[in-house]
């Protein structure tokens, strides 16, 4: 028998989108845009890395508070969110390198140990860091700032593999994915505990994005195709939005 309070719940676990293989595809490509997005704010439109931060951020704060007042998963608003904090994570990393001279091997461990910190906090308060288990706000406001940390650190690593460790954005790439595909290999064929391996992977579809992004966007000089944030970013985002709408229009199929 499904009690009001066992509906409600159910009801918010629907907040969080199956993991699938459409859930990692536009994952990635939300990590790209990410990176592209912020190097198309702040300078292509020449906002500026700060002005940059502040309207990002604000913007965050406003479709996070919508994400959160949601009683049941909105494909839309969800992405929206995820495609907004991977920004703000990227502009935080950018911010302490640039602005304040952080090493990115400094920021890179910070940033890991601000996931292994929430991580701990989460697991100690709901025991579980399962994405299926999320009824509460409070689980999701840790879902949340782990993936903040997630894009944050990802983009530091991938800027220390590919700038810092001279690798290129190319061999960055392949790298990433070489290791998202190990994980892959690990769950499927030797069984590894499944939420370390999601979470795992998550974190590395990040450093994979930004690789991947700035391999377009940068010119041949630095070791890119060239395309530019503002091709990168259009071309990511239509991919994402074409996603989106699909996955809403199937859901809508399936509860029909």
């Amino acid at each position: 028998m499904n009690t009001p309070a066992r509906q409600g719940a159910i009801q918010i676990l629907n907040k969080v989108p199956e993991v699938t293989l459409y859930f990692w595809v536009i994952k990635i490509m939300c990590t790209t845009v990410g990176e592209t997005a912020a190097d198309f704010l702040n300078f292509d439109l020449q906002f500026g890395l700060t002005a940059t931060s502040i309207v990002t951020s604000v913007l965050l704060a406003v479709f996070l508070v919508m994400q959160l007042r949601r009683k049941s998963y909105v494909p839309w608003l969800y992405w929206v969110v995820v495609v907004l904090i991977s920004t703000v994570g990227t502009l935080i990393t950018d911010n302490l390198v640039d602005n304040f001279g952080v090493a990115l091997e400094t920021t890179t461990i910070v940033f890991s140990l601000a996931i292994a910190v929430t991580f701990a906090t989460w697991y100690r308060s709901e025991k579980t860091l399962s994405i299926h288990s999320i009824f509460t706000t409070k689980r999701e406001l840790f879902y949340w700032a782990a993936i903040l940390f997630t894009f944050a650190l990802g983009t530091a690593a991938g800027d220390l593999a590919a700038e810092g460790l001279k690798l290129g954005y190319a061999n960055s790439a392949v790298m990433f994915a070489g290791m998202i595909g190990f994980v892959t290999l690990s769950y499927y064929g030797f069984k590894v505990n499944a939420i370390g391996a999601f979470w795992i992977a998550y974190i590395l579809t990040r450093p994979l994005g930004a690789s991947l992004g700035d391999y377009l966007m940068q010119p041949n000089t630095n070791g890119g195709i060239g395309f530019g944030a503002a091709v990168t970013n259009a071309i990511f985002l239509i991919g994402i939005v074409g996603l989106v709408i699909y996955m809403t229009v199937t859901r809508k199929q399936i509860e029909e």
